[in-house]
Order: structure tokens, then C-alpha cells, then sequence
């Protein structure tokens, strides 16, 4: 887990580093012409660079060890960023519509061809950084965040582009504006997706690939297992899930007869289910405990044992 926080904070760091050396170029470039796609794809620019900063110090404090005080340590750093990107994004994304909505009444002139051109230079600088975080992005929300951010801008200059060539082709100049507001319902769509998973990690929700039902029938499936009640299943943070349970067994299920349980458990929930950080309370028939089985989150790979 430490290797993947150090290839995503070296990821998330050239991405930054990429698109704080276009930002000047498109703030020149949107003053010169004029365009609201621009300038708003310039704002979504330097919020790129904020949001890879914040996600960046994340993943650097989800690495840091345990305390007493913190027993998982600042594992949840990580959604905590990812949160506050999806919500600076839809910050963002009301504050175009908004401007856009002033100018569709009037629009003002703009030169079409320093928006195409600023624009194109845009779009490249976020295809790249968006590469640089797409692998890390399928499996870590908080790089998640920030590689929406990054792909919402790569739209917003697709759409700068397309209203710079109607400006210039058929002085088109409300597709400035009009485009500028399609910028922001793609912001939108973007941050509630980030927000809304963000949101059911801090509430301990079930992660999305497990079905308790089926994860229940696995369970009752060990040999030896009467009943399972009192399941619990969470994430702590990208990548790392949690469950914990009591499980009944049969009243002349001897100590050993308890190990095997929990060690067949804990490698099902590993192998399928992606469960790291299982505590299993094992009861005898008459709800007696028995054994008490926990993997620590230092024991992540082994069956728990």
C-alpha cells in the first residue's frame, strides 16, 4: 500500500507540475481574446492545480503511521480531499454558469483564432497529466478526484476550441458562453459522481463491489458455520475494506476446529471480496464466545492467523 501512495503522489506531483506550466499561457491568452471559455478554462486550470496539491498532500498523510490517538492513522485524509475537490468543482462549475448566463444577453466580442490556438495547447497539457493519473484513478478515489478535475478541463478546451472556430468561422459569438455553460454541467456531472462516493466512504457505507447477500451465503458456505449475524463491511479508504461479524459454530467445535474457520474466512474475504482488515468474533452454538479472529492492518496478505 505504501508503494501505491508513492507512485501516485510522484504522479499526482508532474501532473501538477504540467499544468501550472500552462496556466500562464491560457490567463495571457483569455485576457487577449476576450472568451469566457477561456478564462473559465484557465479557473478550472489553476483549480487543477490546488486540487492536485491537496491530493497530493493526502497521500502523503494517509502514509504516515499509526498513534494511539489515531489507530488508523490519516488513512481518511485521502476522501476527505477527494470531498473537498468534488465541492470546489461544483463551486466552480455555478460561478460559469453564472457569468455565462450575463453574457448570453450580450455577447461581447472575441477572437476566435488566439482561442482556438491557447485552447489546443490546453488540451494537450491535460491529456498528458491526465495519463500520468489514469492508472492510479481506477483504484484511489482521492486520485479520482483529481483525475476528473484534470479530464473536466480537457473537455472545457475541447469546448474553448469548438467555440473559437465558430467565432471565427461564422462570428458565432454567443458559442462563447453557450459553451462556457456546457463546461459547467460537465463539472457538475463530475463533482456530484466525486462527492457522492466520497460521501458514502465517510458514512462506512458497503463498498460498491460486494453484495451482502452473496457475501453472506460465502460465509455460511465455510464448513463448520452455523450462522453469521451482526455484519458489518466499510471502507477505510481507497483500496482498503474492513468487515467485521460473529459466527456461530457447531457446540463441539474444538480450538483447532475455530483456527481452521478463521483462517478459510479470512483468506475467502481476501481473495474474494478484497477484504484486508477482517475481525471475526466466533461464538459456540449457545452464542458462547469461542475465539476471537482479527487481522491487523499489519498483517495485510496473510490469512489472519
Amino acid at each position: 500500500m505504501a508503494h501505491g501512495h508513492e507512485s501516485s503522489r510522484k504522479a499526482l506531483g508532474i501532473a501538477g507540475g504540467i499544468e501550472l506550466g500552462y496556466l500562464g499561457v491560457e490567463v495571457v491568452g483569455a485576457l487577449v481574446s476576450g472568451s469566457l471559455a477561456l478564462l473559465a478554462d484557465a479557473a478550472h486550470t489553476a483549480l487543477d492545480i490546488l486540487a492536485l496539491g491537496l491530493a497530493w498532500g493526502a497521500a502523503w498523510l494517509a502514509t504516515r503511521p499509526d498513534t494511539a490517538l489515531r489507530s488508523f492513522g490519516f488513512m481518511r485524509a485521502e476522501v476527505i480531499a477527494a470531498l473537498v475537490n468534488g465541492a470546489a468543482l461544483l463551486i466552480v462549475a455555478v460561478s460559469i454558469i453564472t457569468e455565462a448566463a450575463q453574457r448570453l444577453g450580450a455577447p461581447p466580442e472575441v477572437r476566435g483564432g488566439i482561442v482556438s490556438i491557447v485552447a489546443s495547447g490546453g488540451l494537450t497539457a491535460n491529456v498528458i497529466a491526465g495519463a500520468l493519473l489514469l492508472r492510479s484513478s481506477r483504484s484511489n478515489l482521492n486520485v479520482r478526484a483529481a483525475f476528473l478535475h484534470i479530464m473536466g478541463d480537457g473537455l472545457g478546451s475541447i469546448a474553448a476550441i469548438v467555440a473559437g472556430v465558430l467565432v471565427l468561422a461564422f462570428d458565432w459569438r454567443f458559442a462563447d458562453p453557450a459553451l462556457s455553460v456546457f463546461i459547467a454541467l460537465i463539472l457538475i456531472y463530475v463533482a456530484v459522481r466525486v462527492v457522492r462516493d466520497a460521501v458514502h466512504v465517510l458514512l462506512e457505507g458497503t463498498p460498491g463491489h460486494v453484495d451482502v447477500d452473496m457475501l453472506r451465503g460465502d460465509i455460511a458456505g465455510v464448513p463448520n458455520v452455523h450462522s453469521c449475524h451482526d455484519l458489518h463491511v466499510w471502507t477505510i479508504t481507497s483500496g482498503y475494506h474492513a468487515l467485521s461479524a460473529h459466527i456461530t459454530l457447531p457446540d463441539d467445535c474444538s480450538a483447532e476446529c475455530a483456527r481452521a474457520v478463521r483462517g478459510e474466512l479470512s483468506a475467502m474475504l481476501r481473495d474474494r471480496y478484497d477484504i484486508s482488515h477482517v475481525t471475526i468474533q466466533l461464538e459456540q452454538g449457545d452464542g458462547d464466545e469461542c475465539e476471537e479472529a482479527h487481522m491487523p492492518r499489519s498483517a495485510l496478505g496473510d490469512d489472519g492467523g
